[in-house]
């Protein structure tokens, strides 16, 4: 079977002091024309979700990529400056002009304390919802095509036939009345389309009708009992092969909340109405023995996609999460982001300790998600 592709510890007060100031810029001074977009970065990390971004009397907030973007600013040299909390800031200088747009890159290194890494294995793997035997099927491997998401993002295709004839014995076909189908291993008919486990009918199906960024995966089967048995139709139906399309929904694409929290975060340090770990006696910690449930999203544990999340939260005198306060620094992918949050609203940590006395501390903590079964054999990029 063939799977298609798819530092050391700073007081608060000095870090707020450090992003007042001047700093000496990580990129050399770079020409831009026009809007001036760049992303905010972590070495090892990527990029940092919730950083504020200033120029030219203006500011933004990184989005979950670390990216920003600014237009319309005057004519002239300008210093971009990048700042969060528990980060060294940086700036770089850019000369705007009229025309054009430049990109740059400002790199923070990170001075807060985190917890110890929660690594979040796959264990038992069990599917369920409308995806589970698309899951399932994609895991093993053992028959078919798949794509993937992951391959269907990564390639970004206009055309869903563009990206099917990407297997081989797979070939694009004009319709008569326009549109565009496919033909598998040179058979001279179409092939069975369903769509979220339902038939589209027996007539030839307009693939291109169909947006591919709307699609969560796609199976091929070219010939006429490799299909799944559910998906085998009578009448020999099936003997020009069988197209298994399955969208994009709420089960896939969970609408996340916007981060707000990190100047209020920044304005409760400075008060010391919440304290770092360099400013208590003991360090908010997590419970001993501990285990928290972290569901592996299933789209992209199906998929064998490793990613990484870095969160930040105040824990509050009495060990919880104090709600409002959970945030995503950086994360790979925004189903690790939700599952993280998901997990995180019923964990509890040991609260900090100051003069012998619990306090509220702000806390960065990373998790790494790793697959650990074996993949289904013969994927290729």
């Amino acid at each position: 079977m063939r799977t298609v592709a798819r530092a050391s510890r700073l007081p608060v007060q000095l870090l707020l002091l450090l992003s007042a100031g001047n700093f000496s810029p990580i990129l050399s001074e770079a020409q831009s024309r026009g809007p001036l977009s760049g992303f905010v970065i972590e070495k090892g990390r990527g990029g940092i979700q919730g950083a504020e971004v200033s120029v030219a009397s203006r500011s933004a907030v990184t989005n979950e990529r670390g990216e920003f973007y600014f237009r319309d600013l005057p004519e002239g040299t300008v210093t971009v400056r990048a700042r969060r909390l528990g980060f060294i800031p940086d700036s770089v200088k850019v000369t705007v002009a009229s025309k054009g747009t430049a990109r740059v890159e400002l790199r923070l290194l990170t001075v807060a304390t985190a917890l110890s890494p929660v690594v979040v294995r796959s264990g038992a793997r069990s599917y369920t919802g409308r995806l589970a035997g698309y899951y399932q099927r994609l895991e093993k491997g053992n028959s078919g095509y798949f794509i993937s998401r992951q391959q269907i993002d990564r390639e970004n295709p206009r055309m869903l036939s563009q990206l099917l004839t990407h297997v081989p014995g797979v070939t694009a076909q004009r319709m008569r009345g326009g549109g565009s189908g496919v033909r598998m291993r040179g058979r001279n008919c179409w092939p069975l389309v369903w769509l979220d486990g339902f038939s589209m009918g027996a007539g030839e199906v307009d693939l291109d009708a169909f947006v591919p960024s709307s699609l969560q995966g796609i199976e091929l089967y070219l010939g006429s009992t490799t299909a799944p048995f559910k998906y085998i139709a009578s009448r020999d139906q099936s003997s020009c092969g069988t197209i298994l399309l399955w969208s994009r929904g709420p089960d896939t694409d969970p609408i996340l909340p916007r981060i707000t929290q990190t100047r209020a975060l920044e304005d409760l340090v400075a008060s010391r109405a919440v304290y770092t770990a360099e400013q208590v006696d003991k360090p908010a910690a997590q419970e001993t023995g501990q285990h928290m449930a972290i569901v592996y999203p299933p789209a992209l544990l199906a998929d064998g996609v490793r990613g990484s999340v870095a969160a930040e939260f105040v824990v509050d005198t009495l060990g919880r999460i104090e709600a409002g306060s959970l945030g995503i620094i950086a994360s790979t992918h925004p189903l690790f982001s939700e599952a993280v949050r998901q997990a995180l609203e019923g964990a509890t940590y040991q609260p900090a300790l100051r003069e012998g006395k619990p306090v509220r501390q702000v806390v960065q903590q990373p998790f790494q998600f790793t697959p650990t079964a074996d993949r289904g054999a013969g994927r290729s990029n």
